[in-house]
């Protein structure tokens, strides 16, 4: 089966030289595979059986659900396991955790990412609403809530959190934690030893600029094998 990396369109936006470094990790560690650049709200047309490894929460649902020829594996599933990521050590340092949307019926993915951050010597501190029980950081009200009342929703799921550092899997949850008033670490940047700084917790401009990045990727599109950047 072909094996593809989806970083998604929020990773591409937010930090796209990591999603460069992640794929070079990955065909070293795990063969030469294609980075996918088709966004998941369209369909990939790939021509044969593919095993779609996805960074995004809701990449993972779409390809997995909406599109023939296709399963998918989340990038934490994937890492959770391995022996060959050189994972940074936090010393113990105690972080929330803030479960995304997409998972909400996915244990196994809530299991990768608490070991992940094991493996990376973090402490997890779980709210009372977590896991199969977890709410919504906020971000899923845009466009049916005024601006106030948004950031007022994001505020009271970030109050929820036990721990200054909430642990995200999804960028928009990051821009919702810093509109919230903790302090983001988005799962990728915690792999690569990075801060969480998102470039815009805008909901406007950040909404924005994903619908444009969807609108632009449409068309069936990859990289090569092997990654520019090491």
């Amino acid at each position: 089966m072909n094996r593809m990396f989806a970083p998604g369109c929020a990773l591409m936006l937010y930090r796209p030289e990591l999603a460069h470094r992640m794929h070079s990790f990955l065909n070293r560690r795990f063969g030469p595979m294609e980075m996918l650049l088709t966004c998941c709200h369209h369909e990939p047309a790939l021509a044969a059986p593919a095993e779609v490894i996805n960074v995004c929460p809701g990449c993972d649902k779409r390809f997995g659900q909406d599109y023939r020829q296709t399963t998918t594996l989340s990038l934490w599933e994937l890492l959770s396991e391995d022996t060959g990521f050189p994972f940074p050590d936090y010393r113990g340092q105690t972080m929330a955790i803030l479960d995304a949307c997409p998972t909400r019926d996915k244990d196994c993915v809530h299991q990768a990412v608490r070991r992940l951050m094991q493996r990376m010597n973090i402490r997890c501190a779980e709210p009372e609403k977590t896991r199969t029980r977890g709410t919504c950081c906020g971000d899923r009200f845009y466009g049916t809530l005024a601006a106030d009342e948004l950031i007022i929703q994001m505020k009271k799921r970030t109050a929820e959190m036990p721990a200054e550092n909430v642990v995200v899997y999804c960028v928009s949850c990051a821009n919702s934690v810093l509109n919230g008033g903790k302090k983001p670490r988005y799962l990728v940047d915690l792999l690569f030893g990075e801060d969480t700084a998102p470039s815009t917790i805008d909901p406007d401009l950040w909404h924005r600029r994903i619908d444009e990045y969807i609108e632009r990727h449409g068309k069936p599109s990859t990289i090569g094998r092997e990654s520019a950047e090491g």
